[in-house]
């Protein structure tokens, strides 16, 4: 049976981490982390879901390196953690993505009515559904030459705001010098729920701000999924996990820091209830800069940056699939592919969720914006915890087996500690992100915050009464670290020195 291939290229893997994290969290999301925290609390949140994000990259990329397979790390769950555990994790992850991808759709319909609003989002959401799922079912190889172009916009984009945002905020805007006026009036920090005038007050705008924190950063673990595709993954891989840190810093809390110091959290278009460039700090600051016609242009960004995110929603669901396929804990039909390598059936079924989007012609946008938001988070906390759990159980595979992790082609640093630092952080975040559901109590506030974790318990505790066995860890000396272990299986890695000062450029970056 044909099986996926090793198509994607160095710089379609860079890439690919660089492009999986900056999307509509980050452009459109980020605005309401401001108005909830404030600039300096807004800014704390995602440096500290940053580490937490880190401590699971640097956890992958030694299993990932080691075991480069498809599905990745819903194969490590089932391999080192529990069946069970697998086949929860996988199915919440699959389901968050294809969720996702109808959000991705409705946005693309607001995205457009910002320009003419009496077009209907459903021509829209139907174009373009067809434009990423032909995009899907070709060889993986367009896929990465789309997600290159695409994540370059992003890149251009983010780099473009924040050498604006210091020309606007030395003195170049309408508004004159700004340096730190908005961390002084309305101030540094929002309060959130309480009285203004209680100190927690602004602790819980923090806490609150940490689930769209991880919402942004969802995607980060795409090189991960990728790399059972990856040329010389033993090369790519670790080069690709090694720069997380700086992108992280670059490209998020760098970004958050601009938006903090050029809009206020009061400012009354970030309490707008839009999903649209309204909502986008980076349209509000060009706004409040007196800059006329770039407002239009961002617009025309962001669709790139949805068609981006959209595009990568489907290839890494129907990659989880192929994994779960893989393992027993999908129909074997979805682990099948072309001769080309796309799995075609995969790519179906997943896309196919998107068409969910059409409900929003009958809902509204915001609401089921929340509720996508909150199902594609959290479960992305659940899915960081795996893997921490399961590198930590791969650690003491390697020792039981007298395997030194220093002859690992990447090995991740701080540890065992780092992974337990994420895991711990990812379990405190998923079980108290919900916390405004009992201020006061609402049924529907609980359900949006938990129905992810609820889904992966009942997912977890049906496949055990399946199995017939009880919650269990697969003994260290079960643990299989062999299947798709190059060492193993004697795949040869050639090395490709680069041609050209293109292809030294993108190996540097």
């Amino acid at each position: 049976m044909p099986k996926l291939q090793r198509r994607l290229k160095s710089r379609h893997l860079q890439m690919i981490a660089i492009g999986g994290t900056i999307g509509t969290g980050l452009f459109i999301g980020s605005g309401s982390a401001l108005a909830t925290s404030g600039p300096a609390g807004s800014l704390i949140a995602y440096a500290f879901v940053g580490s937490i994000v880190y401590s699971v990259m640097v956890a992958l990329g030694e299993m990932a390196t080691y075991i480069p397979i498809s599905g990745a790390f819903t194969s490590y769950a089932t391999r080192f953690i529990d069946p069970s555990a697998g086949f929860a994790m996988g199915w919440i992850y699959w389901f968050s993505w294809a969720i996702t991808f109808a959000l991705e759709l409705t946005i693309t319909g607001l995205l457009v009515q910002y320009w003419d609003p009496s077009l209907n989002i459903g021509i829209f959401i139907a174009v373009f559904w067809v434009f990423i799922t032909i995009c899907n079912l070709l060889p993986v190889s367009f896929y990465g030459e789309f997600e290159f172009w695409f994540s370059m916009v992003k890149v251009i984009t983010v780099v473009a705001f924040m050498i604006f945002a210091i020309c606007i905020n030395a003195g170049a805007g309408q508004e004159g010098y700004i340096g730190f006026r908005y961390w002084h009036e309305p101030g540094a920090f929002a309060p959130y729920i309480l009285d203004a005038a209680d100190p927690v007050a602004k602790f819980v705008g923090f806490w609150a701000v940490l689930i769209q924190a991880g919402f942004s950063y969802q995607g980060t673990e795409l090189v991960g999924i990728a790399a059972g595709e990856t040329e010389n993954p033993r090369k790519n891989v670790p080069a690709a996990i090694r720069k997380t840190f700086w992108r992280i810093l670059f490209f998020f809390v760098f970004t958050i820091f601009f938006i903090g110091i050029l809009v206020p959290y009061d400012d009354a278009r970030l309490l707008t209830d839009a999903s649209d460039a309204t909502a986008s700090p980076f349209v509000i600051a060009v706004q409040r800069a007196g800059v006329r016609h770039l407002p239009g242009i961002l617009n025309a960004v962001l669709l790139f940056v949805v068609l981006s995110a959209a595009n990568s929603n489907v290839y890494s669901g129907s990659r989880i699939l192929v994994g779960l396929a893989n393992d027993g804990s999908a129909p074997r039909i979805l682990g099948r592919s072309t001769t080309s390598g796309v799995p075609i059936y995969a790519v179906c079924f997943t896309a196919a969720i998107g068409l969910l989007a059409f409900l929003n012609l009958s809902a509204s946008a915001a609401e089921v914006f929340n509720w996508f938001l909150n199902i594609t988070a959290v479960a992305g906390f659940i899915t960081w915890a795996n893997i921490n759990v399961a590198h930590i159980r791969f650690m003491k595979a390697l020792a039981y087996r007298q395997i030194s992790r220093d002859s690992l082609p990447y090995k991740a640093f701080w540890q065992p500690w780092f992974s337990w630092y994420g895991l711990f952080w990812n379990i405190l975040i998923t079980l108290t992100q919900g916390f405004t559901a009992f201020m006061p109590w609402s049924t529907s506030k609980f359900f949006v915050a938990y129905i992810s974790l609820i889904l992966w318990v009942i997912m977890y505790v049906g496949h055990l009464i399946y199995r017939r066995t009880l919650p269990t860890l697969v003994k260290v000396e079960d643990i299989d670290i062999i299947t798709g272990c190059v060492d193993y299986e004697g795949e040869v890695w050639e090395e490709k020195v680069p041609k050209n000062l293109w292809e030294k450029f993108w190996n540097w970056l």
